[in-house]
This record gives structure tokens, C-alpha cells and sequence, in this order.
């Protein structure tokens, strides 16, 4: 995941534009069950249209003698998203009109877009900035705006019924690890790794460009996801080493927020918890009223959070091999207790003899049971009306050690999926 990251670092993307397809096409040659989709610029999708395609050839700043102060191939943050093409020469003072700092943060580039209104800008710290001496400058920006397409990638894994677990990220950030290189990067491997499993649930992966691809994919597809989705994951910054983050759904009790939270409250206990009124990614389309598909965020440092984001600062050195393994361990987990989670019955009246089943203890005495407790319980509370989440918070007992007493009891035929 680590190398694949470094691979597609440097490519400069936007929500358009060739940057995204050469991604997609990277992240294909990792997984060739990624497909490469196209929507065709002014597409009305919902109340947005689907933009030009941008181009950036080149962008700088220079001095009177010809010295570049900023180059855009030298860091893609120099340049504000989607410019328009610039050609003047303008003094200091006026320069300060073109040019966005982060105040607060002096060292760092910040990162700037401007889709849906026509200017053109740069970006650098305000120690650069500060240390520019009187005289005129030079701004340059070859870009350029035409009928073209916006790009998006999808694998599909169907499993054994049309339900689906999805998840989603987005291609569009360019020059910035965990926001978002590390969002593609995991959700790639995490699709090579259910490949190989069989599954009950389909699963779904989408690399979207952000907010417009979103919007763009549901308005094409909102009734069959509203019919299959059961679960839906926004999948973003999850390759540093900090403490792990959810976002709820706008509910906060889908299966989604409850499969995150299970997986989260055993195995990273001191995550941080966040409510819709904090959201910030996808999870507006996923979950805006009349849409309401069940979506939640899983991050580990929450965007807007944490000081690196959206600067020069969430480089490849923020985010790390071991951030990256961790997070994917994590979304293996959640998959893994989707599959198991369902509702069991027992299907013997009072109590089974569970010692002719070999599932209990056949001498009595004091300290034999306590291996059997786990069985004990989940069949004192096999009821038909709790899920295996429930059952395993009510029993204080994880959640796949219960799944292993549940695949105990239903090879028995003790218990039965209702």
C-alpha cells in the first residue's frame, strides 16, 4: 500500500482531468476488477452540472530577473484548483490579491480549489510571502477549460445476494498522503483481499471525485442503492498513526454506524466519535434527506481535525506503512462481522443437552463451566429478536468470539438465522 502511495503521489489531480485517469489507471494495474467510468461535462445531475474538464500546464511566479519564486511543478499546492489562465506582471502590493497563505500555520502551503467560480490564484506560506521583497512580479498560469468528461472508478465483488457493503473514498486531492492517497490505497487492497474470500454480501468500492462524483453517481444509480445498500463506508484519511475517527450517519444507528462502533470500542478504544453535525465529506450526499442510504465515515485523523490538513504538511512522511496496514486490519473486521451479523433462534424448547453435543463439560464440579458460559448465554438470549452486535454487547463478550460460538451452536443445529 505504501509503494502504491509514493506511485501516485506525484500525479497532479483535480475533480477533472487526465491526473484522475492516469490514478484509476495505476489503481487498476493493481486490481484490474476496477473499471474506469466517464460522465460527459454539462451533465445535470441533481441541482449541479458536471463541470469542463481544467488543464494545468504550467504556473508560476517570478521576480524581474527571471527567478522563479514559486513553481506549480515543484509543489501542486502552488496552484489554486481549476485557475483560469493568467499572464501579468503586478507589484507587491497587488500580488497579495493573488496569493493564499494559511496565517495560522506561517511554514505550510495551504490548499485551495475554486470549481464553481472563475479566478485564478496561487498558494504559499506566509513566511514566503513575508520574505518577498518590493519590486513586480510575473504571474503565469497556462491552463485551460473544455467539453470533456469527469472521471470515477468502481469495483464490484458480487457475492452470494444482491445486499451490498460499499464503500467509498476520493481521487481528487492532489500533493497530500493521508488526504487523500491514503484512501484509494487502502480500499484497493482491502478489494484484493475480499476477492479471495467468499462473501454473503456484495461489496461495492467507489473512487469518486469529491461532492460532484458523489452527487453524480447517486443521481444515476439512487434506486438500487437505496434497494441493495445495507452498509456504507466513507473511507478517508486513514493512513497516519493518530487516534482513529467516526463520523455518525445523519441517523447515527445505521448498520454501518454500528458495525464501526463495535469494531472500534474493542480493538481501538480511544477513538474519537463525531456526529453528522461535524460531517464533511460524502456522507452529505450518502446521507441527505431522500437519499438516506446507510453511510458513516471511518478516518483515522478526522479531516479538519487535524492541523496537516489540506497543507503541504500531510506529505508521505504523515501518513506510514504501518498507519496504512492498520486501518486496513480494521476495515477487514467490519466486513467480516457484517457477514456474521444476523439474527439467531434456538431451536430447542428450554434448555439443550449440550453435553451428548460435546459443547458442555461431562463431569460436574466446581470451575468446569466457565468455558461453556459463553454457549450458555448466547443461547439464554438466542431469541430471534437480537442480532449478533446486540447479543454481544448485552453478553459483554467480543463480538467474533461470539461469532465462534454462534458457528458452534448452528453446525449443531442448536440455532437457526431468522
Amino acid at each position: 500500500m505504501y509503494r502504491l502511495a509514493k506511485k501516485i503521489f506525484p500525479i497532479y489531480r483535480s475533480i477533472t482531468g487526465e491526473g484522475v485517469r492516469e490514478t484509476l489507471r495505476i489503481l487498476a494495474e493493481e486490481c484490474p476488477f476496477l473499471k474506469i467510468h466517464e460522465m460527459l461535462s454539462g451533465t445535470k445531475v441533481f441541482d449541479w452540472e458536471v463541470p469542463k474538464e481544467w488543464e494545468i500546464r504550467e504556473a508560476y511566479i517570478e521576480n524581474e530577473q527571471g527567478e522563479k519564486v514559486i513553481d506549480f511543478r515543484q509543489n501542486h499546492l502552488h496552484i489554486v484548483g481549476y485557475s483560469q489562465p493568467l499572464d501579468v506582471w503586478v507589484t507587491r502590493e497587488e500580488l497579495q490579491t493573488y496569493v493564499y497563505t494559511q496565517p495560522d500555520q506561517p511554514d505550510v502551503i495551504p490548499y485551495v480549489t475554486s470549481y464553481y467560480e472563475k479566478r485564478s490564484g496561487f498558494c504559499m506560506s506566509q513566511q514566503m510571502m513575508r520574505a518577498l521583497p518590493e519590486g513586480n512580479y510575473h504571474l503565469y498560469i497556462d491552463s485551460a477549460f473544455y467539453d470533456g468528461s469527469m472521471t470515477w472508478g468502481e469495483i464490484v465483488l458480487p457475492g452470494q445476494t444482491e445486499e451490498e457493503i460499499c464503500f467509498s473514498t476520493n481521487i481528487c486531492h492532489p500533493g497530500m498522503g493521508n488526504n487523500e492517497v491514503s484512501g484509494p490505497c487502502v480500499l484497493t487492497f482491502l478489494a484484493k483481499r475480499l476477492m479471495q474470500q467468499d462473501r454473503r454480501y456484495t461489496c461495492r468500492f467507489l473512487f469518486l471525485p469529491e461532492t460532484i462524483g458523489s452527487i453524480a453517481y447517486i443521481s444515476r444509480h439512487l434506486a438500487q442503492m437505496q434497494k441493495n445498500i445495507r452498509a456504507g463506508f466513507v473511507v478517508t484519511c486513514v493512513g497516519d498513526d493518530r487516534q482513529y475517527s467516526y463520523v455518525s450517519s445523519r441517523t447515527g444507528d445505521t448498520l454501518a454506524d454500528r458495525a464501526l462502533i463495535q469494531i472500534l470500542k474493542e480493538n481501538c478504544p480511544d477513538y474519537v466519535s463525531y456526529s453528522y453535525l461535524q460531517r464533511g465529506s460524502d456522507e452529505r450526499q450518502y446521507c441527505a434527506p431522500g437519499v438516506d442510504l446507510p453511510f458513516c465515515v471511518f478516518c483515522r485523523s478526522k479531516f479538519h481535525e487535524y492541523k496537516e490538513y489540506h497543507t503541504s504538511a500531510d506529505d508521505l512522511s504523515f501518513i506510514s506503512q504501518e498507519g496504512m496496514e492498520h486501518s486496513l486490519q480494521i476495515l477487514l473486521k467490519i466486513v467480516q462481522l457484517l457477514e456474521y451479523n444476523r439474527y439467531y433462534k434456538t431451536t430447542i424448547l428450554c434448555e439443550p443437552q449440550l453435553g451428548r453435543r460435546g459443547l458442555y463439560p461431562t463431569i460436574g464440579q466446581k470451575g468446569t463451566y466457565d468455558d461453556v458460559r459463553v454457549t450458555q448465554n448466547f443461547l439464554a438470549y438466542a431469541d430471534g429478536t437480537h442480532d449478533l452486535m446486540e447479543l454481544s454487547n448485552l453478553l459483554h463478550v467480543p463480538v467474533m468470539e461470539l461469532a465462534q460460538a454462534a458457528d458452534r451452536l448452528y453446525k449443531k443445529r442448536l440455532i437457526k438465522i431468522v
